[in-house]
């Protein structure tokens, strides 16, 4: 398969919440948990491409994610993961690059795996020494070298904890002694160490470190200075929203006690620090371990902390909290005192957020690039923020990060020229990702129409400037693009803005508001009405949209997405009786289909609205007793068809008087059908999928008594169940090409003869698979241009991930011997 004839053009993901979810590598990819999988992406790359690869291996959430250490000269680079499915993988790529492969996995836990750290032991060889903590509440230590994986010990903790955080170093400059600090859902931190030896490397516990008040969520050791006998200090990251440092020194002599800055309120009422010393040998050498520092500041969970030694012999300290806010910290050269020297993110005071535009829950954790040059952090969205230091303002400059849904991606939907894909999610988003025409054609999200406070299962385009979308609520809601979006997507992807004239400029959220509400933009020096919190209209101070804010030249950071690229809410479509499960609107615009959750046939009706005055064509269409799962209009709309949990398929065509059941099989599979796509042949045909682990095509003949019907001219025989299909829009030759997608993931791709008695299979990389089921996929639209020979597919993924990928012409131009 030649790298032009399939591609995979944008890969969207959001990350797991957790502390020890990524790491960055000396090389410069940062790796990251998302569901099950492990993403990878190049911050610093240009262009901007976003994510570049997802890793499947897991078949639960990922939770920790780990980087070998790297020298001069090493042939390969390993990724580290552990996950809830208590295996630990190894994965393996050649040096300096990001094409990984699974190496290993263990199964030694019993528990969750929740943090992970490693270090390199001697110079000379690359060996390694991993160590895991788990729900299983051990701690399991392992020798990684010629690309095995070996358990040593196993450490129970006493007392009882499950570790959240773990760091790993050498305790003196030759590497003799191994120094390992843990923690997690205690107030202590443990202190262990081994002697480095090839026969015995067994940790043993020296010391319990006291003063923290709450679980401890980020533990991190380094070098004060780059001399290797230096002191070594210790950060530890709380609940309690405090950091502490810790400092160990060789020998018997304790450090002056450090400067308290009067005006940081260091020494709190009950929060005097202890400076008790903690001593212990090993290796015949003997060390002291002493509080340094209380970092004040945070005024949430501090979620991490991570040390970073620059090339100038400065060490900074990275700290993200719950408290939205990201902290850089060093150490006065002068009084020694800590102090915060930048602060990014949100103050917590002035944020006025609500939980609905996606801003509570903090920063989860934080991230030095190799440089120290850039740092980025995950928030509660699953999005990822980033900065750089501009040397020249001596300032941190927010820059284009990744973004991507939470939870499973339910819907997808092309606008109807194919300009931007929508995609809608059970993380309550929708989202509308596009090209950015500066960024070499790389695709990004512009904008979150929707965030809404009910799961998301379905949506489509009703044409280039308005949406419909269905979720767990008996009712539809249509979207319309607003001024402000509608400038920002023509500025970055030359989307045109024309027939918005009648629009509202922007929409966001009423502070106890559901739904989205058209407003004006402001001008940047607008006075802003206090908030009243028992108004139900009452507007959230962070949610204002600044006519400034869109006027970018760039895809917008995730906090411009959550908050001001929302769409206003024009329409409700109500009569269902319960949750939307399908709904589908018409080639032309003018109609939505739709059906709810049914356990019964006055529930299982398919309802249609006209889109002129948003009225509903009575009586609804019967035809199924439980829910319909997908509802079609052919490429015409002269036919529409639905299939449902019944096992039956129902076609109604239009007449004079509406549509009218023209056919139905109430056999037409052995178990429920999944979904349904119209061919864009001259004769009437559509593909079923089912859960019988068939693929039926159907076409119009008629019967021997003359009446029109469906019947089934070949079907395509899987090893899984079927759950979404769709044909390309356009013919390839005199064939139809067929994309389907199945309960374990895999893409299959065929070709169907004009008269659909015949099927080809199409050759495609396995690697294009999904981890977990594919939920629907969607072909771009073909317009009438004959010279666009590469055509995008959209798959919607239970794994969290929407992705793109295109196919060449040639590529599907197979014959099937017709």
């Amino acid at each position: 398969m030649g790298a032009e004839a399939v591609a995979v053009e944008y890969l969207s993901v959001g990350a797991n919440r957790q502390t020890s979810i990524a790491d960055w590598s000396r090389h410069g990819t940062l790796a990251f948990g998302a569901d099950v999988n492990v993403a990878l992406w190049q911050p610093a790359a240009t262009p901007l491409k976003g994510v570049t690869g997802l890793l499947s291996g897991h078949k639960e959430p990922v939770k920790a994610v780990n980087f070998l250490p790297e020298a001069e000269g090493d042939e390969s680079t390993y990724l580290v993961s552990g996950s809830d499915d208590k295996t630990l993988v190894v994965w393996k790529a050649a040096a300096g690059t990001a094409d990984f492969r699974l190496l290993l996995s263990s199964s030694e836990h019993t528990g969750a795996i929740n943090c992970i750290t490693a270090h390199r032991i001697g110079s000379d060889a690359a060996r390694w020494l991993v160590v895991t903590g788990a729900a299983d509440a051990t701690i399991r230590v392992w020798r990684f070298e010629n690309d095995q994986l070996l358990l040593i010990q196993t450490i129970k903790t006493t007392p009882k904890y499950f570790p959240l955080s773990l760091s790993l170093t050498a305790l003196d400059a030759d590497g003799n002694c191994l120094l390992l600090a843990a923690a997690g859902t205690r107030d202590t931190v443990q202190i262990l160490t081994a002697e480095n030896t090839p026969d015995k490397l067994q940790f043993a516990l020296q010391a319990t470190l006291s003063g923290h008040e709450g679980w401890i969520r980020s533990l991190s050791f380094t070098r004060e200075t780059a001399e290797p006998d230096s002191d070594i200090l210790l950060a530890s990251a709380s609940q309690d929203k405090y950091i502490r440092i810790w400092r160990l020194r060789q020998g018997t002599v304790l450090p002056a006690p450090a400067a308290a800055d009067p005006s940081s309120g260091a020494f709190l009422p009950g929060k005097s620090p202890s400076n008790k010393a903690h001593r212990f040998q090993c290796a015949g050498n003997d060390y002291s371990l002493s509080f340094e520092a209380l970092l004040l500041g945070h005024e949430d969970w501090v979620y991490s902390a991570r040390w970073h030694n620059h090339a100038n012999g400065q060490l900074q300290l990275l700290s993200t909290s719950a408290d939205n806010s990201l902290a850089i910290w060093e150490s006065d050269p002068t009084s020694g005192i800590w102090v915060s020297i930048a602060r990014m993110g949100e103050i917590s005071r002035e944020k006025g957020a609500t939980t609905a535009t996606g801003s509570t829950g903090g920063f989860w954790t934080g991230l030095w690039s190799p440089d120290g040059k850039s740092v980025a952090c995950l928030g509660r969205t699953g999005s990822w923020r980033r900065w750089e230091y501009d040397a020249s303002a001596d300032s941190w400059q927010p820059r284009v990060a990744v973004t991507g849904h939470t939870k499973a991606v339910t819907g997808i939907s092309w606008s109807k020229d194919g300009d931007y894909v929508l995609s809608t999610s059970l993380d309550q988003t929708t989202r509308l990702h596009t090209k950015w025409s500066a960024g070499d054609g790389t695709w990004h999200e512009m904008s979150r129409p929707q965030i809404h406070g009910y799961d998301l299962n379905c949506i489509d385009s009703l044409g280039e400037a308005q949406f419909v979308s269905g979720a767990d609520e008996k009712l539809m809601r249509v979207f319309s693009k607003p001024k402000a979006v509608a400038a920002l997507l023509n500025q970055l992807s030359g989307i045109s803005v024309e027939g918005l004239q009648d629009m509202p400029d922007a929409a966001n959220m009423p502070v106890l508001g559901l739904s989205n509400k058209a407003i004006d933009t402001v001008d940047d020096d607008q006075e802003l009405e206090p908030v009243d919190d028992r108004d139900r209209d009452a507007v959230d101070p962070a949610s204002i949209v600044k006519r400034s804010y869109l006027k970018i030249d760039h895809p917008p950071f995730e906090e411009t997405l959550s908050r001001h690229t929302l769409w206003p809410e024009t329409e409700k479509l109500y009569g269902h009786g319960y949750e939307i499960s399908c709904l589908a609107a018409s080639h032309d615009g003018k109609l939505v289909a739709s059906a709810c959750k049914a356990s019964s046939t006055n529930h299982a009706v398919i309802r249609l609205f006209e889109t002129d005055k948003w009225t509903e064509v009575r009586p609804p269409l019967t035809a199924h007793s439980l829910t319909a799962t997908r509802v079609r209009f052919s490429i015409d709309d002269e036919y529409l068809l639905s299939v449902g949990r019944d096992r039956q398929f129902a076609v109604f065509n239009r007449t004079a008087e509406g549509y009218q059941l023209l056919y139905s099989n109430p056999k037409a599979h052995t178990r429920m059908i999944l979904d349904a796509a119209w061919a864009p042949s001259k004769t009437p045909m559509f593909a079923t999928a089912g859960r019988d682990k068939q693929v039926r095509i159907w076409t119009l003949q008629n019967n021997p008594e003359g009446n029109p019907g469906f019947t089934q001219t070949t079907s395509i025989p899987t090893s899984v169940p079927v759950t979404s299909v769709d044909f390309l829009g356009k013919a390839i030759g005199d064939r139809y090409a067929l994309a389907l997608g199945t309960e374990t993931g895999r893409i299959g791709l065929y070709v169907v003869a004009e008269d659909g008695s015949q099927t080809v299979e199409v050759p495609l990389d396995p690697e294009l698979s999904l981890s977990k089921s594919i939920l629907q996929l969607a072909w771009r639209p073909v317009s009438g241009d004959a010279t666009v020979t590469t055509h995008e597919l959209a798959v919607a993924g239970d794994d969290n991930s929407l992705r793109l990928y295109s196919f060449s012409e040639p590529y599907l131009d197979v014959q099937t011997g017709s």
